[in-house]
């Protein structure tokens, strides 16, 4: 793992995470505890804050950054982000699935409890309500999310990369 400083500010992480070897942490970064950034994701927080809760799992070729002066990055707890998604200068809410290769722009808000599709782009200023399913691109709402594919896609995901990273711990 590449851990970089700059302007003065050093990534730092909670307890129980993993970081691939290739991944890469840089300047003002927080990290809560079983936080898992896969091969090749990037984590730049070189122009503006970066925060990241607990129990998140940043897929490999992510890249969360943001907007320097306007838009700062914040992500709940109990997120998966998905392969190759970009995560930028904007608000994930806790209990979010962001499917992969899916484009999330700056002062975007994604609502507790909501699923972004695979490839969708959610366009700046957009805001998610809670418990949503938005695809497509630009991205629109879907339908409201029914509470069993929350526990079993959104928990589901975000429980089994704890398991994946403990693979990665022994």
């Amino acid at each position: 793992m590449l851990i970089k400083s700059v302007r003065g500010s050093t990534p730092s992480y909670g307890l129980d995470c993993f970081f691939a070897e290739n991944s890469t942490l840089i300047g003002d970064v927080k990290i809560g505890d079983e936080v898992s950034v896969w091969f090749q994701a990037v984590v730049r927080g070189d122009v503006n804050s970066i925060r990241i809760g607990n129990k998140v799992n940043i897929q490999d070729g992510v890249v969360i950054h943001a907007t320097y002066e306007t838009a700062s990055t914040h992500i709940g707890n109990n997120v998966s982000i998905g392969h190759n998604a970009i995560v930028h200068g904007c608000k994930i809410n806790d209990n979010v699935l962001i499917g992969m290769g899916s484009i999330i722009m700056d002062h975007c808000e994604v609502g507790s409890n909501s699923i972004i599709a695979a490839g969708a782009v959610v366009t700046q200023n957009t805001i998610v309500p809670p418990g949503t399913i938005f695809a497509g691109v630009p991205a629109k709402k879907i339908k409201d999310i029914d509470p069993h594919l929350q526990k079993s896609e959104i928990e589901r995901v975000a429980q089994n990369y704890i398991i994946y990273a403990s693979w990665f711990k022994q």
